[in-house]
């Protein structure tokens, strides 16, 4: 059976231990500052996350590029090469291009590798969620299932990631697009803190809102406590965008109080999802309940 390799982009979210531990690549997209474009590399150190977030925090608006043809047809063409079916899990296409731009490459290059098989997968997910589908995409690859079989095991999957985050505030994803001018007017309201989710059809939608941060933080893990299933058997992700140590602590510790999941994983938000959502956003995923709640257009 031809082997499967895993690829997401830098969406995903996943640390360097994770993509090396279930052997996962990524297609990198890269963030515009100053009009120069760097790589997003999940792979950067507590400093340049801190960097960027401060950069952020000072006013300067960080923008981002979808991953490029030229990528693609390099990472691609990196496998097919060495003789593997492809399985790319992309950022959810109302936030991103990517998926739809990797499907075209895909399209061409499978004109000089007939025998091979490229299958791309919208996420309907950002984030954690993102890359919680390619890690169980990758362990699918890992006990030798081969791309279709992990194809159709990953797409109902979709819509049973649980997110819920809460950003501090609405503004850059209103910048980014991600949200209306009046949600983050509201959002900012008299200490309101928003809770957003990855909705059924993969949009970044403001879900409930929640006075005071404090609070934001306790609702984001009783709501993943609602949402979760088999708790016992599973991984809950955190994420956040360079929050302070007590806050990172308090989720945590919710987590671990409230909920009887396996084990708790503690990352940074990368740089693509950070600059749009902006410094100190906090989120928690697990797999749980299908997500039905879909944003008004």
């Amino acid at each position: 059976m031809t082997k499967v390799k895993i690829i997401t982009d830098s969406c995903a979210d996943l640390s360097a231990e994770l993509l090396e531990k279930y052997n996962i690549d990524y297609a990198r997209m890269s963030t515009v500052e100053d009009g120069v474009e760097s790589p997003a590399l999940l792979t950067w150190s507590c400093e340049d996350a801190h960097k960027l977030y401060d950069t952020i925090r000072g006013g300067k608006r960080i923008t981002t590029t979808q991953v490029p043809v030229e990528e693609f047809t390099r990472i691609f063409t990196k496998y097919l090469d060495e003789g593997y079916d492809i399985v790319y899990i992309g950022c959810a296409s109302k936030q991103s291009g990517s998926v739809n731009t990797g499907s075209v490459t895909a399209k061409k290059l499978l004109e000089k590798y007939p025998d091979r098989a490229i299958y791309c997968i919208d996420a309907l997910n950002a984030s954690i969620g993102e890359g919680m589908l390619a890690i169980e995409a990758a362990k699918m690859a890992m006990e030798g299932k081969s791309a279709d079989e992990i194809w159709s095991a990953v797409l109902p999957m979709r819509n049973t990631i649980c997110e819920f985050a809460t950003p501090f505030t609405l503004e850059h994803l209103r910048k980014a697009g991600r949200v209306s001018a009046s949600s983050a007017f509201f959002g900012n309201l008299m200490g309101v803190k928003p809770i957003i989710i990855a909705d059924a059809n993969g949009a970044q939608a403001a879900f409930k809102k929640v006075k005071g941060r404090n609070n934001a933080l306790r609702e984001i893990v009783s709501l993943l406590k609602e949402s979760i299933t088999d708790a016992g058997n599973q991984t809950v992700y955190v994420a956040h965008a360079d929050c302070s140590e007590e806050e990172i602590a308090t989720v945590v510790d919710a987590i671990k109080a409230e909920i009887g999941c396996r084990e708790v994983s503690v990352g940074y938000i990368g740089p693509i999802v950070g600059a749009s959502v902006g410094p100190d956003t906090i989120g928690v995923w697990a797999f749980g309940k299908e997500v039905t709640f879909a944003a008004e257009a």
